[in-house]
């Protein structure tokens, strides 16, 4: 734990930091306010084209399409990341269609209750429906990249997966598919489970544990053949 502090604290106390910024915005100010004060850069055409691409990061395909390539370089890896993934997925998805299957995505409120046309990036689809929170992408975002922050051992590759997980997730926003709040819990979701997972993995007393407890199911499995 001690070389698992050492290399990532700064990252995690950076985006604890970042947790506590937002929730003092989340807490003073309404979200269609918010959403209308970042609703306000969009126009600038580097801006725009940057986040109509950079939101594909936080995409499903994206993280799959990682993990096969991870497969290449260490199994453990692989799997690591595609549970990280995977659970967190799952439980947005859960969230999003059962918890809060009536939150309105933007669109649809500043169509029909704010009365006020959002600035749109040219050839984005707007999700106009319901099921906004919390923001899929921002959960795959966080899960993904902050697990390959974790298992990586150069700084440049976590400062870049740092700023890739944050940029993914603000897109949602930027792009109006998303309001704020939906992005907040979408990364908080994303990080505790690369956390949890990696704690399972990596962590000697859990990782022995596990692989144990793998080893005995493959041996059950082998004696029932």
């Amino acid at each position: 734990m001690k070389f698992f502090l050492k290399h990532n604290a700064v990252y995690i106390i950076l985006y604890l930091l970042l947790l506590a910024y937002l929730a003092d915005i989340l807490l003073n100010h309404g979200k269609v306010q918010i959403h209308q004060y970042i609703n306000g850069f969009v126009g600038n055409v580097s801006a725009d084209l940057f986040f109509k691409y950079i939101t594909e990061l936080g995409d499903g395909l994206f993280a799959i399409f990682l993990v096969i390539i991870l497969l290449f370089n260490n199994v453990k890896k692989a799997i690591y990341v595609l549970l990280a993934y995977s659970f967190a997925s799952l439980l947005t998805t859960v969230l999003k269609n059962v918890v809060f299957i009536d939150s309105w995505r933007p669109g649809f409120v500043f169509q029909y209750f704010v009365h006020q046309p959002l600035k749109l990036v040219q050839d984005v689809f707007l999700n106009t429906g319901n099921n906004s929170l919390p923001s899929g992408h921002a959960t795959s975002a966080f899960a993904v990249f902050f697990s390959l922050i974790f298992i990586s051992k150069n700084h440049l590759l976590k400062c870049l997966f740092f700023a890739l997980a944050i940029l993914a997730a603000y897109s949602r926003t930027y792009l109006s598919q998303h309001w704020l709040i939906d992005i907040y819990i979408g990364s908080i979701i994303g990080f505790s489970f690369s956390l949890f997972f990696y704690i399972v993995f990596y962590q000697k007393q859990f990782s022995e544990k596990f692989n144990s407890s793998i080893q005995k199911l493959i041996s059950k499995e082998n004696k029932d053949v």
